[in-house]
Order: structure tokens, then sequence, then C-alpha cells
């Protein structure tokens, strides 16, 4: 299989200069066209005022591309049909000529096998409320307990069970490095109520615990918590009630699966009026910052 590297990609990657990875769900999945272009754009030129390349991975037309040129990105941006693949889906779509979109799970494998160390999301899966009864928890963790690529989120998405997220983190060996922050972030909110072993301040101390990492085999990736932005968040408080009703409906209408999280996330648009999806940007635009920084760091 051939990965297409984009011209600017494959140009950073041969002079070892930072570049980042960036998923495309949000692209696809997240919102409408033009916004979802605009917003792609958006963050794409913050990663390159901070020092940085961005590298949006997806699968177009059955080909793996990592990086994306203006044209290709708003090919991404008008396509139908388009998959959205974890791990299980990637080879799939590109096997059967799809069009896909990366979670997650899916941006790190190809990251890693482009060469890519970092990566800039929203917010991980995890572990779904009742997966003691569902078994019904992300493949984001596993990813990250396997693949050498640094992810950096605004924690998980906090719709998840965050307590058990936290605890298979843990397990898995996964580092959970606050950004400075004692507690893991919850998406929309900065404070979960849930305290993290590990703070870091610096990104020349993220990009040294990289490197330290390195020294050993299989160890797997590591998720840097950095929260949304004070003026762009919604408290935990007010953000539970519209988790609970969305839960609810969730239920109500038997929604189950892959479709729980698009489920929710559409429902608790609603229920705040658009303020989830503007929070959503704000944090994905904060992590594509701190994440070139750290680039710029690891490559120094």
């Amino acid at each position: 299989m051939k990965i297409h590297r984009s011209a600017e990609v494959a140009a950073a990657l041969a002079a070892k200069a930072p570049v980042v990875a960036l998923e495309s769900t949000i692209i696809t999945h997240g919102m409408p066209y033009p916004q979802n272009l605009e917003t792609a754009r958006e963050v794409e030129n913050i990663i390159r005022q901070n020092g940085a390349v961005p590298a949006t991975i997806a699968v177009l037309k059955g080909e793996l591309h990592v990086g994306l040129d203006d044209e290709k990105l708003e090919e991404l941006a008008l396509a139908k049909d388009v998959m959205k693949c974890s791990r299980a889906d990637l080879t799939f779509a590109i096997a059967m000529g799809r069009y896909g979109s990366t979670t997650v799970a899916a941006t790190m494998m190809a990251a890693h096998a482009a060469g890519i160390r970092i990566f800039a999301t929203g917010g991980i899966g995890g572990v779904h409320r009742g997966a003691e009864q569902t078994f019904d928890i992300s493949a984001d963790l596993d990813e990250l307990a396997r693949t050498p690529v640094c992810v950096v989120a605004a924690g998980a998405k906090a719709l998840l069970d965050l307590p058990k997220t936290l605890e298979v983190l843990e397990t898995r060996g996964v580092p959970t490095i606050g950004y400075q922050c004692d507690e893991l972030p919850a998406f929309w909110s900065r404070k979960s109520g849930l305290e993290l072993t590990t703070r870091l301040d610096r990104t020349a101390d993220i990009a040294n615990l990289l490197k330290t990492r390195e020294c050993f085999g299989n160890h797997g990736g590591e998720l840097i918590a950095n929260p949304v932005p004070v003026e762009s968040e919604i408290p935990a408080e007010e953000m539970s009630s519209f988790i609970e009703r969305s839960l609810k409906a969730a239920q109500e209408q038997k929604v189950t699966a892959k479709n729980v999280t698009p489920f929710i996330l559409s429902y608790i648009f609603e229920l705040t009026e658009g303020r989830s999806l503007t929070t959503n940007i704000a944090l994905v635009k904060n992590n594509a910052r701190l994440a070139a920084e750290i680039a710029k760091e690891y490559t120094a």
C-alpha cells in the first residue's frame, strides 16, 4: 500500500522538521459545508503559524493521504457517503476504493506508518457508560497502548465514563499527562474531578518524555491532556444536564454501537444552541497550537 504524502509534508519529514497529524472526522462528520472546510483550514494555519507542518489524514477514493493540499481538503469536505474509519475500518476503506475520514485510532495508525510522532485532536474515545453490560469501549484506548504517537487532546469526550476511561489508560500503561493542569479535562469543561498523577508545564519537558520513552521497545503512545481555554469552556455542572438528557434520548431511541457518539453530540448541539460546537472548535485549535509547540521541541 502506498502512502500519499503531500509535497509540504514530504518535504518536512525529509528535513526532520516538525509535523503534526490531524484527524479528518471533524471535516466529514462534525459540521456542514462550508464551515467544515473553513475550520479545517483554520486549524492547519494555526499549526503553520506555530512553526510546524499540518498533516490532515484521510482516505480519498481508496488512497491513504497524509497531508491534504487545498484542493484535496475541499474534495473531502464535499464528499458524500464517507466512511468514519477507526482501526477496523481503515484498511476496508482503502481496499474498497472508498472515501474515509479517520478517527483517533486510525489517525494514529496512519501517522505512525508515515513517520509522524505528534497528533492533535479534540478528544479521545473511551469507555462508554454502561460498558459493564455492553462492553462498548473505544478502539482509541488500545491504539494509545500500542502505537507510538503522542496525542494532544482535551481529555476524553465527557459523555463517556471518565473514571473507567482513566482506569483503562492506566491499566494499559498509557501516560496521561496534564499540561498545566492537575485534573483530567472533560472535553467541553476544564475539570472532571479526576486527579492526574502527572503534570508537566513545559513543552520541552513533554518532548523529553517522548524521547525517553523511545528508549524502550513497544512503548505505545502518550496522552497529553490540554484543557479547553477558560473563555471557551462550558462548565462541567452545566454540561452534565445536557449530557444526561442526551444519553436518555439515545437510550429511548435505541441508538447503539458506533452511532451513539454522533447522536449524542448532535443532540447536545441542539440543547446548547450551538455552544458545544463552538467550544469543540476552540479546543481543537488550542490543541493544535500545543501540538505544534511540542513538535518543534521534539525535532529541535
